[in-house]
């Protein structure tokens, strides 16, 4: 079974931020950041490309584009923030299951994700 799913099904606590019927968003347990929430489908995708190509790809890109704005709004991210995702092993996925990092709360450089 795969991580985020065990953490959308709740058989894995998390420190949930926002979730809504398709997303849901928590706490990351390392962060790179002061605010580092992760955005996690709630159907399993392997990573952006297979929910580009999948079966609702569209319709969960566009609720992660929106958790993603919720998420900076409840965090009180406007004055800016960084959205990462990293696809496949050399890509730097370590969960097969798509997510988006969100990471803010200080002013971003090119060595935080």
């Amino acid at each position: 079974m795969c991580l985020f799913c065990d953490i959308v099904e709740g058989k894995i606590p998390s420190t949930k931020v926002y979730e809504n019927d398709e997303v849901l968003c928590f706490n990351d347990i390392s962060p790179a950041a002061p605010v580092h929430v992760l955005v996690v489908p709630k159907k399993h995708f392997d990573n952006i490309r297979d929910i580009a190509n999948g079966e609702d790809g569209a319709r969960y890109l566009l609720a992660v584009s929106k958790a993603i704005d919720e998420v900076a709004r409840i965090k009180g991210l406007e004055g800016g923030f960084r959205v990462v995702n990293n696809c496949g092993e050399d890509g730097g996925q370590t969960v097969n299951h798509v997510h988006f990092h969100v990471v803010g709360g200080l002013k971003l450089n090119e060595h935080i994700l």
